[in-house]
């Protein structure tokens, strides 16, 4: 959400998205900048957004914004802020440094955006740079600019780095959120992206319009048929736990813990999206 625009930051309170980006960058022209730092710091603080998680997008390292904006965001201390263009596990220490410096409180996490090869190749080591960074955005435009790659449908030459990335994401237990799609006309399209970064692994998909919202929440909900299988599949092994059987079968196929570890995280996310119903309106139902 652009924090230049007072309109936009109100209107996100009724957005059905379960974490809100105040953005201070790329939509904040320069002159602009003191002006929607404060407003987006003071809007978080006037609260009014329910369960979404308010994250506050800063300029990058070495711009002439940078450290008002950590210092802004340290004193109003939302659950993120998120940077730009994060290169290395120093530069996460040294965000690290300055949110501590300035106060911040615990719960205003890291949110590093990974955008460029030389973050590709050190994303495991971003990852293990600190306990307060808790998440990974691919900054998915950012990247095919600098590989000189084409924008084609499958992602393929972003899908090296964006495996990287996941992997790293997952060796160290952050969240890691897929990156943006650009085309709002383009439905179809964006449904394909959403499907693919779920079957790719990541947590979810950051987004760039309203429109987005409704889609995106139901690509990356369970679908009945998961849901169905996954108390299936934890009924089976609880009752050959009772029974002192070490084979478990369902549908024929052959259930490991990890079947199991995998189907009680399915219904742990239908669980989460339950709390959340009465604001986030258009997902199916189970």
């Amino acid at each position: 959400m652009p924090s230049a625009n007072a309109r936009a930051l109100e209107k996100a309170k009724t957005i059905a998205a379960d974490a809100l980006i105040f953005d201070l960058e790329d939509a904040v022209a320069p002159d602009a900048k003191p002006e929607a730092r404060a407003r987006a710091c003071a809007m978080y603080v006037e609260g009014g957004y329910g369960r979404r998680e308010i994250t506050i997008r800063a300029n990058g390292l070495g711009t002439p914004w940078h450290d008002d904006d950590l210092r802004a965001i340290a004193e109003a201390g939302p659950e993120g802020v998120v940077v730009p263009k994060v290169n290395s596990a120093a530069e996460v220490r040294q965000i690290e440094a300055a949110l501590e410096r300035y106060g911040a409180p615990d719960r205003t996490r890291i949110w590093a955006m990974l955008e460029t090869p030389v973050a590709m190749l050190q994303a495991a080591e971003i990852c293990s740079a600190s306990e307060r960074l808790a998440v990974l955005v691919m900054g998915t435009n950012d990247l095919a600019k600098e590989l000189r790659a084409r924008r084609v449908p499958s992602r393929q030459p972003l899908l090296p780095g964006l495996q990287l990335c996941l992997l790293a994401a997952r060796a160290a237990g952050k969240v890691i959120l897929d990156g943006v799609f650009n085309d709002l006309a383009d439905e179809d399209g964006f449904a394909a992206e959403c499907r693919q970064g779920r079957e790719l692994g990541f947590d979810g998909k950051t987004l760039i319009h309203p429109s987005q919202v409704a889609p995106c929440n139901a690509a990356f909900s369970p679908e009945a048929d998961e849901l169905d299988l996954a108390e299936r599949i934890i009924a089976a092994f609880d009752e050959a736990q009772r029974e002192g059987r070490g084979v478990v079968t369902v549908d024929g196929r052959m259930i490991e813990n990890l079947h199991v570890d995998e189907a009680r995280r399915v219904l742990a996310i239908r669980a989460a999206i339950d709390a959340t119903e009465d604001e986030r309106p258009g997902l199916p139902q189970a």
